[in-house]
């Protein structure tokens, strides 16, 4: 056991943006560079890290409690691909209880097990859901669990909707030593406009973009077999594309208090790039009918 400090890092975004398949592949890029990592999955439905150990499911801390046993780590710390320590927070039985509870749950009991110094980690890495419903999902924030926050988001309006709440809670929470915000993971980003959307959002509200996601089939065909891309296609450009961004996360030390938008603010902006898109649209058709 080592008193080495352990960097401990929030990753949200929207329900089906892709967050626990970057975070995923975040995790095991820093694993095959040799760190030692966990990854706590902060999602209801407990699928975070499927693809950490070829497609299966692990019992949750929730679960685990509700049996009304002794907890101990072997019962919630799995090993994943390259070891990377997976744990799955869990959520309340159907239509009872908070959603958020498995989150407060499962960092207690890995606080008082002393889970993270007895395996020597050098990261600790929560995928939470990023629309957040209750509470409980902003304890890495508010309880300044994470040192730093990241979420992922694509050009999609109901993507930035949920980053720029995020950004809300964060700026709520830092006069209380919560939390700071690292920047904007750019996911799905296929078209040249889907990057200056996410661009313009994040000079906005005065953060940055840590790195750029493209859309690739290989995704797509690595989760089929169970696997993050990092597992499946090793030497993809897409697998070059987390550990690039798993590299920045890794070296990132300075968090900032995000601006978001008021609501009315983000509608305008919205509108704006709707405009601007349709300009964008008609000129390539233009463009198109004279070149043939």
């Amino acid at each position: 056991m080592s008193d080495k400090k352990i960097k401990q890092i929030a990753i949200y975004g929207k329900g089906g943006i892709g967050k626990s398949t970057t975070t995923s592949n975040i995790s095991a890029a820093l694993a095959t560079a040799g760190y030692k990592v966990m990854q706590v999955g902060c999602d209801p439905k407990s699928d975070s890290t499927n693809t950490l150990r070829g497609g299966t499911y692990i019992p949750t801390v929730l679960d685990t409690l509700r049996e009304g046993k002794n907890v101990k780590a072997a019962d919630v710390v799995f090993e994943g691909f390259n070891g990377v320590y997976c744990v799955e927070a869990g959520g309340p039985s159907p239509g009872v209880g908070c959603a958020g509870r498995g989150i407060i749950s499962a960092v207690q009991v890995l606080k008082n097990l002393k889970v993270y110094e007895e395996l020597d980690l050098d990261f600790v890495i929560y995928d939470v859901l990023g629309d957040v419903v209750c509470g409980g999902f902003a304890v890495p924030i508010r309880e300044g669990i994470a040192e730093h926050v990241f979420t992922v988001s694509s050009a999609d309006f109901m993507a930035i909707y949920a980053a720029n709440n995020l950004f809300t809670g964060i700026k709520k929470y830092s006069t209380a030593k919560g939390a700071l915000l690292g920047g904007i993971i750019a996911n799905s980003i296929s078209a040249p406009y889907s990057r200056k959307i996410v661009d313009d959002f994040a000079a906005l509200t005065q953060t940055q973009v840590v790195g750029y996601v493209p859309r690739s089939v290989t995704v797509t065909r690595s989760e089929l077999q169970g696997k993050t891309t990092i597992e499946a296609f090793p030497d993809s450009p897409q697998a070059q594309v987390y550990r690039e961004l798993a590299d920045k996360i890794a070296r990132h030390e300075h968090s900032t208090v995000p601006a978001p938008l008021a609501i009315e603010e983000l509608r305008d902006w919205a509108a704006k790039w709707a405009d601007a898109l349709v300009a964008l649209e008609v000129g390539e058709v233009r463009d198109s009918a004279q070149s043939i």
